[in-house]
């Protein structure tokens, strides 16, 4: 139990403009504004100022009602989702869907809110859209009130993974600042659903990282393998169908782990009542029959140069690991030094003249090893790629690599703007936004996509909006041009390369698929990798 009360104002909900979007929640870096979706009737002992109406979303049952409700205590005051809120009063421009007040007269009031709002049984999950930003906005996040700074660019990607996965999770997390904020013990931000699930983290080290979520991977796949079989031993006892569904179950998306959840939870019946002499070795290793989805998070400073050989390593080999970058283009933790994620020109520790050197593409990097899933996201750019960006990667049975656009405080301009920065380095050409899908290329098509629109905004409006760029022209003016004139070209000439990639053609039925440099794919042999063909294992290591 940690409640900073920090904040001086809060955001307030006006349900009665609001249409419901859920950007509010997906932008809140401390998971403090939150929505559920509940039966009307849920609601009939609530406090007399809680708000909820009736849901606009028709993909919802009718009757159901929501309610986006702020905890007051553990909100930072950062204002990031008033500016991420679309809808203004046409009678008062000034006013949106959700405004910030004073916290004063509202926390007592708010308190108990919130206090109930926790208390609303969780929406079956079946009946949302979880590809959508306002459904996907319903469920419950399972990463909250961390001790990140106030407008972390951040935590949102993470809260955006548990929401989507969290009850199968498990993490392996670099050090960093998401180490730091993820693990601050005795408390941490990782919570459990009402079923008791939630994900399970542990911290490594820098140089390591990857190949320790690695190592949860190939242990979560061995105990699987081992259920599986004495499964198998067991068939006869257990009932055919049952072994055959538990050994086969396909668990890809989220409908497919709750069947099999469920077979799981029969198994342990049967197995309590079994007279097999290895009914007692099946029951403790039975959880492991439930796919995990791994996950392996850190930032630049782990990705891009410390741990990057391991990093390497382990998108070189075929297992099912899903990569999360938190990009700061700095080490933000220890202070602000360069990273080779450090754009060319930006002002950090150890490049007080400037970096003289490009950015490392970490994304073209990985693509060209062809099996790769592979993104850039930026959610205050365009938020339904990024949603798009990690269901696919999560459902993709090999390697997926998403490298995050994550405003920091070290950039130099206040967090209450990290969502109009995000989308400045995007329309500037800094941050393109791609995706590289190694199963459109199974069937000829083209799996390079690039997301982002041609630049439409010169990089200088970009560079000149944040301090780390911009104090150079008042310490180095000459070296300061020079950076520009050359970030400007740089950004001309990456966004036509990735053009040219996206406008390749695809090939005709029938030809093989070679990998080609920088993730472009050229007809000639045969495609080198193919994912497990059983969903929930990851597929044999290469010789």
């Amino acid at each position: 139990y940690e409640k900073r009360n920090i904040a001086l104002e809060i955001p307030v909900w006006d349900a009665d403009l609001c249409t419901q979007c859920g950007k509010c929640v997906l932008v809140c870096p401390h998971s403090a504004i939150r929505a559920r979706a509940f039966a009307e009737d849920a609601a009939k002992d609530a406090p007399p100022s809680f708000k909820h109406v009736p849901a606009k979303s028709k993909d919802l049952p009718a009757g159901t009602h929501i309610s986006y409700q702020t905890a007051p205590e553990d909100c930072t005051g950062c204002g990031d989702c008033v500016e991420a809120c679309p809808i203004h009063d046409k009678s008062n421009v000034s006013r949106r869907a959700v405004n910030m007040a004073a916290v004063g007269p509202l926390r007592d009031q708010e308190r108990e809110n919130f206090a109930f709002f926790l208390t609303l049984p969780e929406f079956d999950r079946s009946l949302i859209k979880h590809g959508t930003i306002p459904g996907s906005m319903v469920l419950d996040p399972l990463f909250e009130f961390s001790g990140a700074c106030a407008g972390c660019g951040e935590t949102p990607y993470i809260r955006l993974a548990t929401q989507l996965f969290g009850d199968r999770m498990l993490i392996a997390n670099a050090t960093g600042c998401s180490s730091i904020y993820g693990g601050n013990l005795p408390s941490t931000p990782y919570t459990v659903n009402g079923a008791g699930r939630g994900p399970a983290w542990s911290n490594s080290l820098f140089e390591d990282n990857a190949e320790f979520g690695l190592g949860m991977r190939l242990a979560a796949d061995q105990l699987m393998a081992y259920a599986k079989q004495l499964v198998q031993e067991q068939a006869t006892d257990l009932g055919g169908d049952l072994a055959e569904a538990l050994v086969n179950a396909d668990q890809r998306e989220e409908a497919g782990i709750v069947e099999q959840r469920g077979r799981v939870a029969l198994l342990r019946e049967k197995l309590a009542t079994s007279t097999h002499p290895r009914a007692k070795t099946l029951a403790p290793v039975a959880e492991w029959l439930i796919r995990r989805s791994v996950w392996i998070i850190g930032g630049d400073g782990w990705a891009y140069d410390i741990g990057y050989g391991g990093l390497d390593h382990v998108l070189a080999l075929p297992y099912d690991v899903n990569i999360l970058v938190l990009d700061t283009e700095v080490y933000s933790n220890t202070g602000g030094q360069t990273s080779k994620a450090t754009p060319l020109g930006a002002v950090a520790k150890f490049s007080a003249g400037g970096k003289a050197t490009a950015k490392k593409d970490l994304a073209k990097l990985a693509s060209d090893y062809g099996h790769v899933y592979v993104a850039t996201v930026a959610y205050g750019a365009k938020d339904v790629q990024t949603l798009r960006v990690f269901h696919e990667a999560e459902a993709y049975a090999g390697p997926s690599l998403i490298v995050a656009y994550s405003p920091c405080i070290a950039h130099g301009y206040d967090m209450l703007y990290n969502q109009r920065q995000q989308e400045l380095a995007v329309k500037s050409g800094h941050w393109p936004l791609v995706r590289f899908d190694p199963r459109l290329a199974e069937t000829g098509a083209n799996p390079f996509k690039l997301d982002s629109a041609a630049p439409s905004q010169p990089i200088k409006t970009f560079m000149e909006s944040e301090t780390r760029f911009a104090m150079l022209a008042r310490s180095h003016p000459e070296a300061a041009q020079r950076f520009l004139e050359q970030a400007q070209r740089d950004a001309e000439q990456r966004f036509k390369a990735y053009q040219d990639m996206a406008l390749r053609q695809d090939r005709p039925e029938g030809e093989g698929l070679a990998a080609g440099g920088h993730g472009v794919w050229t007809p000639g042999t045969q495609q080198q990798f193919n994912p497990g063909a059983r969903c929930g294992t990851s597929p044999p290591r290469p010789a």
